[in-house]
Order: structure tokens, then C-alpha cells, then sequence
């Protein structure tokens, strides 16, 4: 399950960046849940193109990760995001406005 989850945020970031082609074979496997078979009738092409292909785009959306860098960015100020939401419900301890102003700026920062 982890590997579908991972799968569908590196597409969600970088999928415009893959051919049409294979936006339509990598989401019918995994976000439709097709079969190798399925797709490889739907689309005219052999079983074993279909694999090779779904694991061409994995490496392509990994390398643009590795580049690039922006689920990892994200992630990071998903948390600091997470902190200061949770830093807001205690408004009425004194240091907490000064921590929740320096994550501000730490995103800021980041951004």
C-alpha cells in the first residue's frame, strides 16, 4: 500500500511531465487499478510493454524528485504548517506567538 501511496504523490507533482502515453498506462494502473493485461488490451500493446513502461515512469518521477526536490519540500512545510496550528490553540502562552512567528518565517524562508 506505502509504494501506491508514494506512487500517487510523485504523479501528483511531476505526472504533467510524462507524455500522454504514459499519464493514461500510469494511471490506469495505479489509480484505476487495472490489470497488466487490461491495459495492455486497452492500448494495444504487449503485457511486458506495459510493465516496462510503468517502471520507465517510476524512475522518471523518482529522478525528478531527486532534483527537484518538491514532495520533500512540501512534506517539510506540511509540518512546520502542523505546528503552527497546533502552537495557535495555545495563544494564551506567551512564547507561543514568538514560535509561531519564527516557523512563519522559516516557511517564508523556504518558500
Amino acid at each position: 500500500m506505502e509504494k501506491i501511496v508514494e506512487q500517487g504523490i510523485l504523479y501528483d507533482f511531476y505526472g504533467e511531465l510524462l507524455t500522454a502515453h504514459q499519464r493514461r498506462i500510469y494511471e490506469d494502473a495505479v489509480f484505476n487499478d487495472l490489470s497488466l493485461s487490461e491495459i495492455a488490451e486497452d492500448n494495444g500493446i504487449s503485457r511486458q510493454g506495459v510493465h516496462d513502461l510503468l517502471k520507465r515512469c517510476d524512475k522518471i518521477l523518482a529522478e525528478y524528485e531527486s532534483k527537484l526536490h518538491l514532495v520533500e519540500k512540501f512534506t517539510h512545510i506540511k509540518k512546520k504548517v502542523e505546528q503552527i496550528k497546533s502552537l495557535s490553540g495555545k495563544m494564551e502562552q506567551h512564547d507561543a506567538a514568538g514560535q509561531i512567528r519564527a516557523l512563519a518565517q522559516e516557511i517564508l524562508e523556504e518558500l
